[in-house]
């Protein structure tokens, strides 16, 4: 009976650890905080997590994104309504419909008959909470809900199962939404984020758009949004024409955080869905050149230092957990899922998180005011900074010209930043006044892309 006890106690107290893990919003409503301490959201794309993988396969995928940084991930509940199964060919609801979940007794792995398609989604998640990962779980993606194949009244039966089901567990994150503009289908994207909410008052909601959108054009005062997410989308600038796209920032995705950070309240946002790393740009047609590493990178420094809250990864293969030979692959995905897990992007993600964390972290602003020689386009420089330090980011290595005298301090310590692979290379004290010309190493060309860190 003691040991017992103590199983028990030991079992209470870890959960309790994991329970404490929720997120919040910052005090600044600009972030986000864990424990009282700054959390960096940084995400990667595994939209199929749950359709595609075995066991096996989804503690490699959890293993792997926890040794390289990552601490939340995106994934669908529900991706095709008409084949809405899993790797062992549960299904997760009767039909199309979302409202009719199949359920079994029991919840025995060697048992088919106790384990279900949402004994694994909970098997999975309760992994990834072992890793301090949070799952941000799309409910049901937004081409069924364009399809018709989702009414308000399914969405609510379905909302209140999924809030009763996963409620008590500590690392979740509800993205509403789905790829689909927040109009299409409108009342049925309320229904569930009204529901979620009113069945869960303890994890943070938010909205994920269509490309070119944010959950700023349709649900920003919404009262079960808590954050704000847009989808910059995977076109590059020439291809940022199409009439159906309210905003045309082309690759500018610093441009979402300004706009978002207009509104009020204020509210933390983040690139939920930038370009994927190795697919084509443009996503359809093969031909066209494939987002690589450093355009990734360009993506994830752009929209954190102009004042996002975090940054969501992706991978052509990963979102999609390609396997060599499979038919018909997504977006001509080439790579094995096993091998695109370790590319390039994936494993440079990090760097970024630790280096935000490195300094105080819920001070930091946008401070683009501070670059004199600002041009458009890749020659872009983004800014940020705090009390006592400066970080400026260029995609390009152009030379960077900043306006000193912006901390209390005659010298400041200067450094680059190699955000490709975390290290560091001191230039030296520099006065801290009048304006200052910093010149990357390497010659300037896109993609040889460093951070300067000023600081007292």
């Amino acid at each position: 009976m003691t040991n017992f006890i103590v199983t028990i106690f030991l079992f209470l107290l870890t959960f309790s650890s994991l329970v404490a893990q929720n997120l919040k919003i910052s005090s600044n409503g600009r972030f986000f905080v864990e424990n009282s301490k700054p959390f960096f959201w940084l995400g990667d794309t595994a939209w199929l997590l749950f359709k595609k993988c075995s066991r096996e396969e989804a503690l490699k995928y959890l293993e792997t994104r926890k040794a390289q940084g990552f601490n939340v991930v995106q994934v669908m509940v529900l991706h095709d309504l008409k084949d809405a199964k899993n790797a062992y060919g549960d299904f997760a609801i009767e039909k199309t419909d979302v409202s009719k979940t199949v359920v079994t007794n029991g919840n025995n792995f060697n048992n088919s008959d106790e384990y279900d398609y949402w004994d694994h989604v909970e098997w999975v998640i309760d992994e990834a909470a072992k890793r301090k990962i949070y799952m941000a779980l799309v409910p049901v993606w937004g081409s069924n809900v364009k399809a018709n194949l989702v009414s308000e009244s399914q969405a609510k039966n379905y909302a209140e199962f999924l809030a009763n089901r996963f409620k008590n567990k500590p690392n979740i994150i509800w993205l509403n939404g789905g790829d689909l503009k927040g109009d299409e289908g409108e009342n049925v994207w309320k229904m569930l984020g009204k529901t979620l909410r009113q069945n869960d008052k303890n994890h943070l909601i938010t909205f994920h758009p269509r490309g070119r959108y944010s959950s700023t054009d349709w649900f920003h005062n919404e009262d079960w949004l808590d954050f704000n997410m847009f989808q910059s989308g995977h076109r590059n600038y020439e291809q940022d024409n199409s009439p159906n796209d309210k905003h045309h920032f082309g690759e500018d995705n610093w441009r979402y955080v300004q706009m978002d950070q207009r509104f009020t309240p204020v509210r933390p946002t983040l690139d939920g869905e930038p370009s994927y790393e190795n697919i084509p740009q443009g996503l359809h047609d093969p031909k066209f050149p494939r987002w690589n590493d450093a355009d990734i990178r360009r993506y994830s420094y752009w929209s954190v230092f102009a004042g996002g809250a975090g940054f969501t990864y992706g991978e052509n293969s990963m979102i999609q957990f390609y396997k060599k030979g499979e038919p018909n692959p997504a977006y001509s995905a080439e790579i094995d899922w096993r091998e695109a897990i370790n590319a390039k992007g994936a494993n440079q993600m990090q760097f970024l998180k630790n280096l935000m964390l490195s300094k105080p972290y819920f001070e930091r602003v946008s401070a683009n005011n501070l670059v004199t020689n600002q041009e458009g386009k890749y020659n872009y420089i983004v800014a940020t900074k705090g009390k006592n330090y400066a970080f400026f980011y260029t995609y390009t290595g152009r030379k960077i010209e900043v306006k000193m005298g912006f901390l209390s301090s005659k010298t400041l310590n200067a450094l680059w930043f190699n955000p490709s692979n975390g290290e560091k290379i001191k230039i030296g004290k520099v006065e801290n006044k009048d304006i200052k010309t910093f010149d990357p190493p390497n010659e300037e060309k896109a993609g040889n892309d460093w951070v300067l860190i000023l600081e007292k």
